[in-house]
This record gives structure tokens, sequence and C-alpha cells, in this order.
């Protein structure tokens, strides 16, 4: 049983830049709380669009599992999802800044300490995500894509604001998304590159030039 860390006086819950950015906590309300499973969904609300990051830490090894946090907005919701490798607490460390702000340097403004008493389900590194990704992109699905897997009729939908084409590559290969309505759907399978450590990556056409793709999200199979 991992030992409840001591953190400094102020570190758990809303920071300075908080409610300054128009932050409210929408889920959990208490900084520090305990799961019974090593996956969790944090949302807050946002009255104006902002661009986030986070750091996710065991407390135990101090070790860090950003590539286990998904984080994305829509509708005036900031949603994080946490999925946890192995039981015993963690910090998440929220950075936010707001969406018109081009600084590099996101401040602080909000902390949990996370109690995981079981960690019974695989956890996989969610996409990475590019600068192109935090203007008010969603992904509805596949959150994660890995070699142990389905990997058959894979099901997408993006939400990609401003977008003239969506496509992924997958080791070279283009599968292009239809419209509907406000999303981006396609359907495809990547079995045959099961294993094969291949990188795919969703792109989309936001300028003028209609052959210039930006890179959205990076998976590794």
């Amino acid at each position: 049983m991992s030992q409840k860390p001591e953190l400094p006086s102020g570190y758990l819950g809303a920071q300075p830049s908080f409610d300054k950015l128009g932050l409210s906590c929408l889920s959990h309300i208490d900084a520090s709380f305990s799961s019974d499973t090593n996956q969790v969904e944090i949302k807050f609300k946002c009255k104006n669009p902002v661009k986030v990051t986070n750091q996710l830490i065991c407390c135990r090894t101090e070790k860090e599992f950003n590539e286990y946090v998904f984080s994305q907005s829509l509708h005036g919701t900031v949603s994080f999802i946490v999925h946890m490798p192995e039981s015993g607490f963690y910090k998440l460390q929220i950075f936010a800044v707001d969406a018109k702000d081009d600084t590099k340097s996101l401040p602080n403004v909000y902390n949990y300490l996370i109690e995981c008493k079981k960690a019974l389900n695989p956890v996989f590194p969610f996409p990475k995500q590019y600068a192109q990704w935090k203007d008010g992109c969603y992904l509805h699905e596949p959150l994660v894509l890995h070699t142990d897997g389905k990997l058959t009729n894979i099901q997408w939908k993006v939400i990609v604001p401003n977008a003239k084409a969506v496509a992924v590559v997958a080791d070279g290969d283009w599968q292009h998304f239809e419209k509907k309505g406000n999303h981006w759907e396609a359907n495809f399978s990547l079995d045959h590159l099961r294993g094969k450590k291949a990188k795919i990556t969703l792109n989309a056409c936001l300028g003028d030039d209609d052959t210039k793709f930006s890179t959205l999200l990076e998976y590794h199979i």
C-alpha cells in the first residue's frame, strides 16, 4: 500500500491563474480523491477557450507519465482523460493559458492528488498532440491504437475546425475522411501493420494550399 505523500501548503487545488482564466471544476471538486479504477476523466468548465497541458507524476517514483493523459475541449468543457499504469498516488498538474495568448510558458492552474486503488485495466499511450490539435479539435475515437488491440474496421470520428480535408497517413498510405456535419469520419483497417512499429498520423488541410497537410496526432502500433 502506497503512503500518502506530503505536499507543500497551497499545492492542491486551484492556483491564482485558475479563476482569472474563468475556469471552474465540473467533475472533481475535491482536489484529493481516490479511484477504484485506474481510468478517470476530469472536467473543467471554461468561459473562454484555453490552451492546456499537464504533467502526471507517480508519487512513489517521481516518474512522469504524461503520455497517459489526453486533454481536449468541446462546448466550453475541458476534459482530461487519465490512465494510471499502476496503483498508488499520482500528482496531476494542469497548466493553462488563454487560447489567444502566444506565450510558450503556461502557468500552473490546478493540482490534483489521485489515489489509484486498483490498476486492473491495461493502459497504453495516447497519441501525441501537435500544436494545431490544440485549436479546438476533438477526438471521439479512437483514443488509443496499439498492437495488442483491435485494428480491423477502426472507426474514426474527429472534429477539426476550419479543415478543408482530413486524412490518416499509415506507414505511407493515405486514408481520406468524409465530412458529416461538424465531424470528419472514416472506417478502415490497420491490421496489416500489427507489430511493425508503424507510425500513424492524423492530418488536416488547414490553409489555402490543398496539397499541404498539417500533422495533428501521432500514434504508434
